[in-house]
């Protein structure tokens, strides 16, 4: 089969490769549609997770079942199903103990392009289909659908770890799609006032969509201080980092009143002149001791997590759709999508591959 991978750190090309296995209780996946992620940009461009040589990119995909093992009960060949960018190995201590994502090691449930070949390719493996698979309602076009396996999961889970309440005051640092996606979740969890912090304008349009109340431009002064001067000086109930450098968390403390909850869902990659070192504002922390809590989490995977989404899209609670700015039809636009999620020109979103099915 073919797919396109990283082949060492600054650079990607398509190669060739036998067609996965299928172990008992997995399934072997055709793609009918595919997301580059940033998360992708980082890995192979930054180097942020080290070197991978020969590694198949991608880890959001819907698809078709291509083969099942003899253990698997709830899935058979044709099913069209959501596969999540994350896929636990639900029988470890990390999950029992409530933090699946991380079964294994630490990050040790993102397996897609990290421990394993990834989604960009003709076939992909997917470990324990019934707990790591959903099946894929027919109203549910596919542009809308291949958000939910990271996007969704991963910008709800920013709303979620900030415990929002009715009426919070919410700020989100960083409006690409996950932003977008903590915009919406922040809403449906109840926010009042949300401040969404980006300039480009196709992604302010969505943001307002979504729920955003107030724009910050970071171009125009700073974060902190717009903020700040906007709620006469109290700061915000919850902040999300939904993207940002190594600085960000300074503007993140400075923002959050006391009690606030910062939930971080940004991957710190390494982008020229960046080090190894994470910074944070003693002042803004209260040296310590303002009771400015930082969260962090990696995006939830799972069956019932991706069913839980789809009722979130069926029932017209978002449309993640107003997401996918660019959408080619071929695998050979693979490529193309990819670079274009590295350059990122003002036009983009997210871009989409449809496939045949």
């Amino acid at each position: 089969m073919k797919g396109l991978a990283m082949l060492k750190i600054g650079e990607i090309g398509w190669i060739e490769k036998d067609k996965p296995k299928c172990g008992p209780s997995d399934a072997i996946i055709k793609p009918l549609a595919i997301a580059p992620c940033t998360s992708d940009v980082h890995t192979v461009w930054e180097g942020a997770i080290g070197q991978r040589h020969n590694m198949i990119l991608g880890h959001e995909a819907v698809g078709i079942v291509n083969e099942v093992g003899r253990e698997v009960k709830d899935f058979k060949p044709g099913d069209r199903v959501i596969v999540p960018a994350i896929t636990p190995d639900w029988g470890s201590e990390a999950a029992q103990r409530g933090f699946p994502s991380h079964s294994g090691v630490a990050l040790g449930g993102w397996k897609f392009s990290n421990f394993k070949d990834g989604v960009f390719g003709e076939y992909f493996h997917v470990n324990l289909a019934d707990s790591n698979l959903a099946l894929l309602p027919d109203k549910i076009p596919l542009e809308a659908a291949v958000m939910l396996p990271d996007m969704l999961s991963t910008g709800f889970m920013g709303a979620e770890n900030a415990k929002i309440e009715i009426g919070f005051s919410v700020a989100v640092l960083g409006i690409g799609p996950v932003g977008l996606s903590s915009i919406a979740g922040a809403k449906l969890k109840g926010a009042g006032r949300i401040f969404g912090v980006g300039t480009r304008p196709k992604l302010i349009k969505i943001a307002k969509k979504y729920g955003a109340t107030d724009i910050i431009n970071y171009k125009k002064g700073n974060t902190s201080e717009q903020i700040m001067d906007a709620t006469e000086g109290e700061g915000v109930d919850a902040v999300i980092v939904a993207g940002g450098g190594p600085d960000i968390l300074i503007d993140a403390l400075n923002i959050a009143k006391p009690g606030a909850k910062i939930s971080n869902i940004n991957y710190f990659g390494r982008g020229i002149g960046e080090g190894d070192i994470i910074p944070i504002s003693r002042s803004g922390w209260g040296f310590g001791m303002a009771q400015k809590d930082i969260v962090t989490g990696l995006c939830p995977g799972g069956r019932l997590r991706m069913e839980r989404l789809a009722q979130i899209v069926i029932h017209g609670r978002m449309d993640p759709s107003l997401m996918a700015s660019h959408v080619f039809k071929g695998f050979d636009h693979l490529e193309k999508a990819l670079l274009l999620m590295k350059d990122k020109p003002q036009d983009l979103i997210k871009p989409v591959v449809l496939l045949d099915g």
